[in-house]
């Protein structure tokens, strides 16, 4: 075992150590403190999080996490560990774990990995992200890159791209909601983690990205590659596709705005109260930027969407769960790491 020349190392955003307000405090403290979640200048940034957001938020993030909170801890962290067992059955090589906020850190995980693999040469990080978006693929990327460098350890750090389209993501992404559509339902919703529209253009050369073209975003091969919206309409017609969904039983939106300023839309929430109106009364939500449930799918969408929705008006909400250790996603995600 010693021997052992490659390892998987699995990263996911992360959660708080507990449900307490000063551990809230502490995790949405390093969160929100990334430049490339709140890109604004630093003192500015310090004032929003530490003086506003934090502390106001700090206390409602523990109760929503409190509603979600499982005996084993945070169903994130649960969850990335079974995937983390399920998939060492499928390969020899040894897997760890590692969040890009709060425990465990990467530089943990990359010490765990250099202490019992001395002979390690090579490690594949696999950030839990299928799409890039500042604040989720390139955030977790760049400070793995970081830490690795500044530790100076001596084997090489691997990176997988993001997979919004690779077949095997897009066959276990379908395959885990086909069973969920057996029912009679009116609309398939894939709704994602929103992001700033300044993320996209401020990115991109002007007028090279329409952020509200309901069908496009851009055309420029390269620009594709780090483009969050274009990826998330790629996934969610070739997923639509492989279901064999015609476009009238499927619309895509986005959850989880922070602040005033203009993010990606359609909002997830404003149209909850809008689809029963429009005759949309029995939905499936799925929620394919994330590969573990989370308190964005579990708590604001099973709880909070499902509760707007049916006040007003729907009459049958079911809430997809993310892939989480499904046996397809196993699968596809050995390999991922095998192209790698």
């Amino acid at each position: 075992m010693n021997h052992v020349e490659k390892a998987i190392l699995l990263m996911n955003l992360g959660s708080p150590d507990s449900t307490s307000v000063k551990d809230l405090k502490k995790y949405l403290n390093e969160f929100l403190m990334d430049e490339r979640v709140i890109d604004v200048p630093k003192w500015w940034r310090t004032i929003l999080v530490k003086g506003i957001i934090v502390p106001a938020r700090a206390p409602k993030s523990a109760e929503a996490y409190r509603s979600i909170w499982t005996k084993e801890g945070s169903p994130l962290i649960v969850i990335t560990n079974q995937l983390k067992e399920a998939l060492e059955k499928e390969t020899d090589l040894p897997v760890e774990v590692c969040m890009r906020y709060g425990n465990p850190s990467p530089k943990a995980a990359m010490d765990n990995l250099k202490k019992n693999y001395p002979s390690l040469k090579e490690v594949i990080l696999v950030p839990l992200y299928p799409h890039y978006a500042w604040s989720s693929y390139e955030t977790a990327a760049e400070y793995a890159k970081e830490i690795h460098k500044k530790e100076g350890y001596t084997f090489k750090l691997n990176i997988v791209p993001p997979f919004y389209k690779d077949e095997t993501y897009i066959d276990a992404l379908a395959e885990s909601m086909r069973p969920y559509l057996q029912q009679d339902f009116d609309l398939l919703v894939f709704s994602y983690h929103g992001i700033p529209e300044r993320h996209i253009t401020k990115r991109h050369a002007p007028g090279t990205h329409d952020v509200h073209s309901p069908d496009r975003c851009c055309t420029d091969a390269a620009a594709q590659e780090v483009c969050y919206r274009h990826q998330v309409i790629t996934t969610t017609q070739l997923v639509a596709e492989k279901l064999g969904l015609p476009k009238e039983k499927y619309t895509l939106s986005f959850q989880s705005r922070l602040g005033r300023d203009p993010w990606l839309q359609p909002y997830t929430a404003q149209k909850l109260t809008e689809w029963p109106k429009q005759g949309y009364k029995k939905i499936v939500l799925a929620c394919p930027a994330f590969v573990s449930d989370c308190l964005e799918t579990l708590e604001e969408m099973g709880k909070e969407g499902h509760h707007i929705f049916m006040e007003a008006g729907g009459e049958s909400f079911t809430l997809v769960p993310c892939m989480n250790t499904n046996p397809e996603w196993v699968k596809g995600l050995l390999t991922l790491v095998e192209k790698a």
